[in-house]
Order: C-alpha cells, then structure tokens, then sequence
C-alpha cells in the first residue's frame, strides 16, 4: 500500500537530487577545491545538509557587497549531533576553541534541538572543523536534511537512574536510524571509500522530509512532543524504565497563505515494551518513508501522512512491520516543560546548576563574559554538561565539595543572574536574521527588547512573579516552536508578525491566529489589554493561555486539520 500522496506521479526534483547523489557523496569533495566561490555549487547545496550543515550568508552586509560587485559572504552553519544534548567537558573545550578561532561570529549556539550549532564557518575551514569534532568523538552526521535528526531527550537532572535508561534509548534510537553510507566519513574524514548499495530504513532516496525524534520523561515535556515525528513518553515504575507511550505525526511547520499546511500535534498509538523499542522506532521511519508524499515538500511530513491515510492504517502498518501490537496508553501526566534555572540537588546526592542562556547565544558580551565563563567551568568540571530543548546548558553531577568553586565561576562570568525574571526564562527565539535564509522578521536579536516589554506590563498588572510561554520566529517554519506557545509570534515581514494565541503551558495545546500581519506596538497593546483581563478576572491558578480560551478570545484548535485556520 501506498498513500494517496503522489497522484500525479511527478516527484519534487529533491527526490532526483538525492536518487543521484550517489548516496550522499554528490560531487562535494570536489567542490570544497573550488575557490572561486566560497558557496556550494548546485545539487552540493543541498546535499551538504544531510552531513549538518546548511550554506548562509550575512544578510546585513549582503546588499553591500552587491554594490562593490561581490558575492555574498557564503559560510556554513554546523549543526552538531548529540543525542540528549549530553557533552563532557573536554569536548567542550575543543567546540569553544573553535568557535573562537575559526568561526566569522567567535560563538556557540544552544539550540531547540538540543545541541550546539557553529555559525560563519567558511569554505576553507569546514574541513578542519569536521575532523576536529571528530578527534573528541563528535560528529553532525544526519542533523539536518530528509532523515532522522538529532535525538532529543528530557535532560532531568533529578531521576539520575531513570534519565540514564531513557537517554541510552535516545542514543540507540538515534545510531539505529543513521544513514548507513559512508559519504561523511569520505568526504571529511578522507576516510576510504566504502561502496554503498542500499539504505535499509532510510531508503536510497532517503526520507519525504525531515523526521524528528524525542524521549521525554514525565513530567516534563521540556522536549515539546507535539512538535516531532516520533515520541517515546517514558512510563516508569518507580525509578526503572518499563516501556514507553509512542506518539506519532507532530509537527509546527507551515507555509504563510497555504491553509493545506498546518501545525498538528502527535497522535498517540499506545504503549510497548521496551523490547520493542527500536523495531517500532523503525517501523514508524520505515511506513513514512514509503507513505510520504514525495511530489509536494510541503505537505511531505509524517502529520501529512496520518491525515492522508488515517491515524489508524498508519498505526496497523507499524504493528505490522514492526511485529508488535500496541497495548493502550499507560497513564502519565506533563505538568511543566521549562528548566529549573539555578542548583536543584538529584536523587543521587549530587548538584546540577541550570544556567539560563538568552537565545542559547553563547559569547563574550561586555556585561556578560558567557563563553569564557563556560570554558572556566569546563576546565574543573568533574561531572558534564547537559544542553536542553529550552537553550539553556546544565553543569550536571557536581559533587557537594565543588558546588562552591562551579558557583563562583558562573558568577564571576555573569552566567548567574540574580535580576532574571520568570516570563525571561518562559521566553524562546529561533536563530532568525542575520543568517537564516528563510527569516522574514527578526526573532533572537528582538526577542530580549520584546521580553522587557513584557515584563513590564506583567508588572503594571502585578503579575510579574509569573510566566507566560512566550516564543517568536522569523518564519512560520516552527524552528522556535511558537506554535506550542502561550503567546507566539510568527514573521511576516519586517517589524510585522502573526499573533498567535491560546496554546497552553504544557505544550499540549496549538495556538490560534488572533491577528495577522501586525507591528510591535500594536501587539503589546492587545497583550497589555488581556494580561489586565487575565490579572483581574481569572480562576485560581489559570494559565494566560487557558484563560483566553476560556474568555472566547481564541477557540482552541481541536483538530488542526479542520480548525486552525477556522
């Protein structure tokens, strides 16, 4: 069986471009001689996705280098893979060196995918960085492109035996569903060629689309499930992991004007064993990969797929593939998804110190000495470092005796701020301007202004002690995750932004499109007119975006399919 999803028979020309790569190789070695041109040369554009990176430029000065008749400051964004964001010290030393030398902004970047990225690596030192990350056991394989991506996993600093099962299933779930070619070997490790005849669950033309992949442990849903393809609900008993809850089909991404795309949240398919784990995990890549639609990249997501079939033919496809039925879903409950910033002491007598990092940028800010701070830390750190969905990094395993010493480091290096507000920590951003190619408005440079704004009328209604999930992205691509947010706001254009509201503060909820198209005064006057409402007129203990709900603002989206734009 085949979806209904390539009627016309004509694939999108990414389904040639990755049938002729000769498994991913293209012609990318070749193209890294050429120095004419600091960018990649044709189907290589897109092909060096697939080995984490995506070419960019800086579009602040690229109108000037027209004028002086240059091309574009073509550079590379790396983005690392690190199942469950885990990284020890030493490793961390040799990304921060990096960074400094050889990267055109000197930073690193935390970001929702729970890794690092590098930003303005040029053409000469992409090498260089491939076979440095790979000298301390990193690597970028399949971060990006129309495959399995980085892993996430709920970092929980506090279940330090039950975190430690669910992020060895993240990392086995995540080597399972590599690319078996050996192209990024080749390429940039000048490892010798290894003739490639087939990619067992990943296929030879690879994935419909991207596919993302998340372990979370309740009660946390800091891994935002109903934004990723493939979930594994950690269900416990006591301290020992039994099995997991599979949800399928999220997904935040759409397109601006085409209401066929839309944000969805996963379908829950039930309960297995953890014996059964990478067989379903498989299952699941294997049936989108054959079911996808591979004429239309918008609408080519495992979301797409469960509404072109239904849920249930798409979940009786997995048993059967994978040999296994789904039992009914074991109960658990998600009660918060953000980071509890500052020291919390895990079950095993050890400290873990959440350090808040605004937009995951870390760098040397005058104010602020971030990135030194963080190598500072790295070099007596006994324990390692936790990076989480929400940007932030956790110093994790201290022992009791160098809690002090990690504390006045952070301190020291403004790593530790004693000002940060609740609504600043509930606040995200995605990359944005300068380099993101898709932006359409800014979102990490504008974020921490918007944030003040917030604050400020938070305070002027005496709520400041509080938080609402407030997320902005440059485009409506979903990298900043807006559309699970209390308060989003989606590029449009330049100052302009979609108002979307009504999600709610677990992230179980899609948030409705209140207003399109609209600057930044007009927004914080709409949210200081309902954060008054809000203040005075709500429930006990109801949530900004519950309440909105409730007070008909917004009618909550059901089925995305039918009512998001409703």
């Amino acid at each position: 069986m085949t979806a209904g999803n390539n009627k016309d028979g004509k694939l999108s020309d990414n389904e040639r471009l990755k049938s002729e790569s000769d498994f991913l190789r293209g012609s990318i070695a070749q193209d890294l001689k050429d120095d004419v041109t600091g960018g990649f040369n044709g189907d290589n554009f897109q092909l060096i996705r697939f080995h984490g990176m995506y070419q960019q430029d800086d579009r602040d000065i690229r109108a000037e280098r027209t004028k002086q008749k240059l091309e574009p400051l073509h550079n590379v964004m790396l983005r690392a893979r690190l199942p469950g964001g885990i990284i020890a010290p030493e490793q961390w030393l040799t990304v921060d060196k990096f960074a400094k030398e050889s990267t055109l902004y000197g930073s690193i970047r935390l970001t929702t995918r729970q890794t690092f990225q590098y930003h303005g690596v040029l053409k000469p030192k992409i090498k260089e960085m491939h076979q440095l990350l790979h000298s301390v056991g990193i690597d970028s394989i399949a971060t990006a492109g129309d495959v399995n991506r980085n892993v996430l996993c709920t970092p929980n600093p506090f279940q330090s035996k039950l975190h430690m099962e669910a992020y060895e299933w993240a990392k086995k779930i995540s080597e399972h569903l590599l690319p078996k070619t050996h192209a990024y070997a080749e390429i940039w490790l000048n490892g010798e060629k290894v003739e490639t005849t087939e990619e067992p669950v990943l296929g030879n033309s690879y994935l419909p689309r991207k596919f993302k992949t998340t372990v979370a442990i309740p009660p946390y849903n800091d891994v935002d499930v109903h934004a990723n393809d493939l979930n594994f609900i950690a269900i416990s008993d006591g301290d020992r992991l039994v099995g997991f809850n599979v949800l399928v089909g999220g997904g935040l991404a759409m397109t601006h004007g085409d209401k066929n795309t839309y944000p969805r949240k996963a379908s829950d398919f039930g309960f297995i064993g953890l014996e059964h784990t990478l067989a379903v995990a498989e299952s699941v890549v294997t049936t989108q990969r054959d079911w996808g639609n591979r004429a239309n990249r918008k609408n080519a997501k495992t979301k797409y797929t469960l509404e072109a079939v239904g849920v249930d033919a798409f979940r009786e496809e997995v048993e059967k593939r994978a040999g296994v039925k789904f039992e009914e879903s074991r109960p658990y409950e998600f009660t918060e998804r953000g980071d509890r910033i500052g020291w919390v002491e895990g079950v095993d007598g050890k400290f873990h110190l959440t350090l808040f990092i605004e937009n995951g940028r870390i760098l040397d800010f005058p104010e602020r000495k971030l990135k030194t701070g963080c190598a500072e830390i790295a070099k007596v750190h006994k324990g390692d470092f936790r990076m989480t969905p929400n940007q932030n990094l956790i110093v994790a395993g201290v022992a009791p005796e160098d809690k002090a010493k990690i504390e006045q480091i952070a301190k020291e290096h403004g790593l530790i701020r004693e000002e940060l507000s609740a609504q600043r920590a509930a606040s995200m951003a995605c990359v944005s301007l300068p380099t993101c190619p898709l932006a359409m408005a800014e979102a990490e440079r504008y974020l921490p202004s918007a944030v003040t704004r917030l604050e400020d009328i938070m305070k002027k209604h005496g709520v400041e002690d509080e938080e609402i999930i407030f997320r902005i992205t440059g485009c409506p691509n979903g990298c900043g995750r807006a559309m699970l947010s209390e308060v989003g706001l989606v590029g449009k254009g330049p100052g302009k932004y979609n108002l979307h509201l009504g999600g709610d503060a677990v992230g179980t909820r899609i948030p409705k499109m209140y207003k399109e198209n609209i600057g930044e005064d007009e927004i914080f006057q709409i949210l200081d007119d309902l954060i008054a409402k809000w203040a005075n007129n709500r429930e006990q203990g109801e949530t900004f975006g519950d309440f909105v709900i409730r007070e008909g603002v917004v009618k909550p989206v059901i089925n995305s399919a039918e009512d998001f734009y409703d």
